[in-house]
């Protein structure tokens, strides 16, 4: 189809068509198209394809809204990129069209081996499961990037019968119930009548061959549990829960197949002194009122150390200071985060005589009591803590 057509005009119906309506049109342009009904015809498919895609837009009602108001100016990004139903991708599987509309409407199971008419299907491989491990990193790690290597016990490929759980990997036997061919042929009850259609043999699994003697250090599963050494890189800026697959270095399958994903999931470990916000990291640091009132040098931790920073004279509690690319590696937006510095000042609450002669001295000096804009422009710097 080199133009898309409108999905109403390709259903048949109008636009105040009911879901029901919708379905029904459906059904019946899918029958007049499917690929068993018409073996070899390639405009047949297209039609059929064309009405799935169709379909699957006015059937769905954010999406059928979106068409109404859109058209197809929304792209396929907007209908074809993921949204569910039938339609997937640009390029999708005329199986899994044929597998949907079987499992709504009824007739064959088009996964596996297929239908006769359309000719034998390639059978799915089997996959083995996958595993998943927890990978505790500290900030340090997370800064800087870690290769870890680790021993993860998973189901292996059993070494003595390489997987099939035949002894010695060649104790097998020609299956006499599809005489190795892997699948046998089914009658069936669809919407066009009885029909024959290939399906895997239920004897051999679709190998084609039974075994005739089990591996013994498997129990013909194929498959051992023991650990496999496997190495990896978290790469800088990973965060919580952040999960890297492993390709193939899952659990093996019994009987064969191919192995499933090693899942590594991300758990940061909590500084003991600095709290992480994206890829800035916060210090609350507790000053004295001497060193808030006169300024001075302190210490603070880093990510990477400890650093001496200089406090402002008159630097008042929930100023933020800040020091530029002293946090984690930013991989959303790129870049390097910073260290922000929280201030808040400590209040004595026990003083000595002589303290407290000294407060009371200062107490109504001048420039001890803030004016009222002095007031309005603490509390407006301190307005972001209450907001």
């Amino acid at each position: 189809m080199d133009a898309k057509r409108d999905y109403y005009e390709v259903l048949g119906v109008d636009r105040n068509a009911t879901p029901e309506q919708i379905k029904k049109a459906y059904r019946k342009k899918a029958i007049e198209f499917h690929p068993d009904r018409n073996p070899g015809n390639k405009e047949a498919e297209e039609k059929f394809k064309e009405a799935a895609e169709a379909y699957d837009v006015l059937s769905d009602e954010k999406k059928k809204q979106l068409y109404d108001q859109y058209g197809h100016s929304m792209g396929p990004q907007g209908f074809g990129g993921g949204g569910g139903g039938f339609y997937s991708s640009q390029d999708f599987d005329l199986n899994d069209i044929l597998n949907r509309f079987a499992q709504e409407f009824g007739g064959f199971d088009f996964g596996g081996f297929g239908s006769a008419t359309g000719g034998r299907r390639q059978k799915r491989q089997k996959r083995g499961g996958d595993v998943r491990i927890r990978v505790k990193l500290s900030l340090e790690d997370i800064a800087k990037g870690v290769t870890k290597t680790l021993r993860v016990p998973t189901f292996m490929e059993c070494e003595h019968c390489k997987g099939t759980g035949a002894k010695d990997g060649v104790a097998f036997a020609t299956c006499q119930r599809c005489h190795g061919q892997g699948h046998v042929t089914v009658q069936q009850q669809t919407m066009f009548g009885i029909q024959n259609a290939i399906a895997e043999c239920p004897q051999c699994g679709g190998s084609g061959k039974v075994i005739t003697e089990q591996c013994t250090h498997c129990n013909g599963t194929g498959v051992n549990r023991r650990e496999q050494e496997v190495t990896f890189t978290i790469p800088a800026g990973a965060t919580e829960g952040q999960t890297f697959a492993l390709r193939g270095k899952g659990n093996y399958p019994k009987g064969g197949g191919v192995p499933g994903d090693l899942l590594v999931v991300v758990e940061e470990i909590k500084h003991p002194e600095l709290i992480r916000d994206g890829a800035d990291v916060i210090y609350n640091l507790m000053l004295d009122i001497p060193t808030a009132t006169l300024g001075g040098a302190v210490e603070i931790p880093t990510i990477t150390g400890r650093a001496r920073i200089n406090i402002p004279a008159g630097t008042q509690p929930g100023k933020v200071l800040r020091l530029r690319g002293k946090g984690l590696p930013d991989n959303e937006n790129g870049g390097t985060g910073d260290e922000l510095i929280n201030i808040m000042v400590y209040i004595p609450e026990k003083l000595d005589d002589s303290q407290k002669a000294t407060f009371e001295a200062m107490k109504d000096a001048p420039n001890i009591k803030p004016t009222e804009a002095e007031s309005q422009r603490i509390f407006s710097k301190l307005k972001h803590i209450f907001d």
